[in-house]
């Protein structure tokens, strides 16, 4: 049985639509050949093209070549077919030039040829972005240029498509292909997905459960690891290969905290513990596609990302810069972060400071880069087949900056606003969750009463147990002290409410998708200002103030 994305190339092939495929993704893997695995090329020229007469193969490495795969003896019809066919092979090793020339007249010979005398044959090319490199025409070299427009040729041929005649350009990126050959209406592209769970099975059946968003050739080396497979080994190995997988631009976020951990908030805790028992249950169809959180820098973002994570129980990453200064690259990294992502479900996806993160439809100065990026994050955030499988969470403390597209229903719909605490027990709470983050033993009796209510952040309190700890430590202490912890307080002074603090509590106060997530100090402050539009209204005036100072 072949894979899915076979299946469609070949229903689009017979159905008359296309003679030319881009295959990205997962191409460097190894893929199902009939009882066993083999390289994506032998794949092709054994299960796909197994019955053709010819199967021509090209890479800028080992020139142009009939292949048959690991069959010696239909690769030895090959080569007499091909010689007589297309011409000596060996005289366009190494010159893209030469070699599409030779392909090129075979072609069309073999349109001209009687029925009887026509051979049917797929061209291959291998690592295409080498050859067929993306770019604006005129930036193209003349030969590069001319190698797409061959190409483009024979997808656009009629008479092509009357023939047993398929052409097929392989590279990991799709964004790294010249744009006006993968968006031709003549050209199919098909993404590769990682190995789903029931080929792994086939291929490691004791470690398919506990591998998704790993290659086969990943596990393959995991299978000769001369050391002993446990449960914290295969984990710790397997975030070292995604990451290594992934260049370095998707990193691990290891949960060490649940909602046991988080303070305050209490629907917002009762509406994510409810999505994480959905999610347990499988009942995908009732989780949100994602999440924004906003508030004030320092009202715990990243920490309410990590408290989902751990009470889910399922792995957390965050996409770090995949952006480049190379034409082509910063799509090409984005487009194998979220093959990948695709792979891993089910996966929260961390994106600090997503309002600069994931840039705009209406980008300009960077050649439409900001604008393929906006537009394959959008695409994806807001593709249905991935509810509760790729879920998305997007920290920002100022979300009027974030496109509405990301922030509409079916996207980022549940909208979570975070304030700094007003409530006295909640701030004592707080100091203590703190004390047991920095595993350091803290009296609750001990907790001073605290000034500056609704002005201490988490990090603020984290910063004055951090404090309070240093200098009991000082004076002999293997505990947090009443005395250091009443001057640590006493001492501490909270930054002033400047007028862009004031305008990120507002602006997540108009973000709020449900009103219990609002506390009852801030429904009086939005009560005070005359309701929702009088409080945009003020929004508008603090901004306009600071654009101008």
């Amino acid at each position: 049985m072949n894979p899915a994305w076979a299946d469609k190339l070949t229903e689009l092939f017979f159905s008359g639509s296309t003679v030319l495929f881009a295959l990205h993704g997962n191409t460097q893997d190894l893929v199902p050949n009939g009882d066993g695995f083999s390289p994506l090329p032998d794949f092709l020229a054994q299960q796909i093209f197994g019955r053709w007469d010819l199967v021509l193969y090209y890479d800028l490495a080992r020139g142009l070549r009939a292949f048959a795969g690991s069959d010696a003896p239909r690769l030895k019809e090959m080569v007499v077919l091909a010689n007589r066919k297309v011409g000596d092979l060996t005289t366009a090793r190494r010159d893209p030039a030469m070699a599409f020339a030779l392909l090129d007249r075979f072609v069309q010979n073999n349109i001209m040829a009687a029925d009887a005398d026509r051979v049917s044959a797929a061209v291959v090319i291998d690592h295409a972005s080498f050859l067929l490199p993306a770019g604006e025409p005129g930036r193209l070299s003349v030969p590069a240029a001319t190698q797409v427009v061959t190409l483009l040729n024979w997808a656009s041929s009629p008479h092509l498509k009357r023939l047993n005649m398929a052409f097929l350009v392989i590279d990991e990126k799709l964004s790294s292909i010249n744009e006006r050959l993968t968006t031709s209406p003549h050209t199919a592209a098909i993404e590769i997905p990682l190995p789903d769970e029931a080929t792994r099975a086939r291929f490691a059946p004791q470690l398919a459960a506990q591998t998704a968003g790993l290659t086969l050739l990943d596990l393959r080396a995991l299978m000769e690891s001369k050391e002993p497979l446990d449960p914290k080994r295969l984990r710790e190995l397997k975030k070292m290969l995604i990451e290594r997988q992934s260049h370095g631009l998707l990193e691990f976020i290891e949960p060490r905290w649940n909602f046991e951990n988080w303070i305050g908030h209490p629907p917002i805790k009762q509406r994510l513990q409810d999505d994480a028992v959905l999610l347990r249950q499988g009942k995908l169809s009732a989780m949100p596609m994602g999440y924004l959180v906003c508030g004030p820098v320092g009202t715990g973002k990243s920490f309410l990302a990590q408290c989902l994570a751990g009470e889910i129980g399922i792995p957390c990453v965050t996409l770090r810069n995949f952006r480049s200064k190379y034409v082509g690259e910063t799509e090409g990294n984005l487009e194998r972060l979220l093959n990948l992502l695709r792979a891993l479900g089910p996966v929260i996806v961390v994106v600090d400071e997503a309002d600069a993160a994931l840039g705009d439809r209406d980008q300009e100065g960077d050649s439409g880069t900001g604008s393929r990026v906006f537009s394959m994050i959008a695409t994806q955030m807001g593709d249905t087949r991935y509810r509760g499988k790729i879920i998305w969470m997007l920290l920002t403390a100022r979300p009027d900056l974030l496109p509405i597209d990301l922030k509409r229903q079916g996207r980022a719909e549940v909208h979570i606003p975070l304030f700094y605490p007003a409530d006295a027990d909640q701030v004592r709470d707080m100091f203590l969750a703190m004390a047991r983050k920095a595993h350091t033993p803290l009296a609750a009796e001990d907790i001073p009463p605290i000034p500056h209510l609704g002005k201490l952040s988490g990090a603020d309190v984290e910063g004055i147990v951090g404090r309070a700890a240093r200098q009991s430590l000082l004076a002999g202490s293997s505990g947090i002290t009443k005395e250091s912890l009443a001057a640590a307080v006493a001492e501490f002074l909270p930054s002033t409410q400047s007028l862009e603090k004031e305008m990120q509590e507002i602006a997540a106060i108009l973000e709020c998708t449900d009103r219990q997530f609002l506390p009852p100090e801030i429904m009086e402050k939005m009560n005070a200002y005359g309701g929702r539009e009088k409080l945009q209204e003020r929004y508008t005036q603090l901004r306009r103030m600071i654009e101008l100072a």
